[in-house]
């Protein structure tokens, strides 16, 4: 959570006024969900521990709610993704109550352990095909993942696949798109879609993606 705002110069003299604390619930969230950037000698600074993450605990908050940290774009629970580091609504009403609630740390012996990060992807292999839009399919294809192409700040949209037997899956939401953050996005295992299959982002206007094919087991 590379937190944009300063540091929170009000730490230690908060009113404590919520029973979520930093040893119970919310290190577990940014251990698993930001550890694999934020950590010594990561991509970022340091949030393992309270006294790393409570100077940053207003910036973090901000970021969580307009889901720009952790950087994933895409929506939680649309589509199923692997690597996928996105927060859930729990995991971000819970930061955001803790610091409204003054950011308490809580006791230390119940701090976690064993708790393991997310890490992000690394480089998907295969085969890119570019479309705009919509696309339907001239011939079957089983796709591993998608990528973003050339799309303006701030684009959202649903992209679904629409079989010829009428079947919907549900691929991928992208909320408030920015080049910052994750640009390819790994489906758990490779999706087998028909010929006359029609991928239809909702809307289309301004959606520029590319299809992964060909790195990933079939199902």
């Amino acid at each position: 959570m590379a937190a944009g705002g300063s540091l929170d110069s009000a730490c230690g003299h908060d009113v404590i006024t919520t029973k979520l604390t930093w040893s119970k619930e919310v290190s577990r969230i940014v251990l698993k969900r930001c550890a694999g950037c934020h950590r010594d000698e990561g991509a970022a600074f340091s949030l393992r521990t309270y006294n790393d993450a409570r100077p940053w605990a207003k910036a973090i908050q901000e970021e969580v709610l307009r889901r720009r940290m952790p950087p994933s774009n895409a929506v939680k629970g649309f589509g199923e993704l692997r690597h996928d580091l996105g927060l859930s609504e729990e995991e971000i009403h819970t930061i955001a109550d803790w610091v409204d609630g003054g950011a308490p740390e809580g006791d230390p012996n119940l701090l976690p352990s064993g708790v393991k990060a997310v890490e992000p992807a690394p480089p998907l292999k295969g085969l890119r095909r570019s479309f705009r839009g919509n696309l339907k399919l001239a011939a079957p294809l089983r796709l591993s993942g998608i990528e973003m192409g050339a799309m303006a700040e701030g684009t959202s949209f649903k992209l679904v696949a629409e079989r010829p037997d009428g079947t919907r899956q549900p691929l991928l939401w992208i909320e408030g798109y920015s080049k910052k953050a994750v640009q390819t996005y790994e489906f758990p295992a490779r999706i087998a879609l028909p010929a006359g299959t029609l991928l239809k982002a909702y809307p289309a206007d301004g959606v520029q993606l590319r299809l992964i094919t060909g790195s990933a087991p079939a199902r």
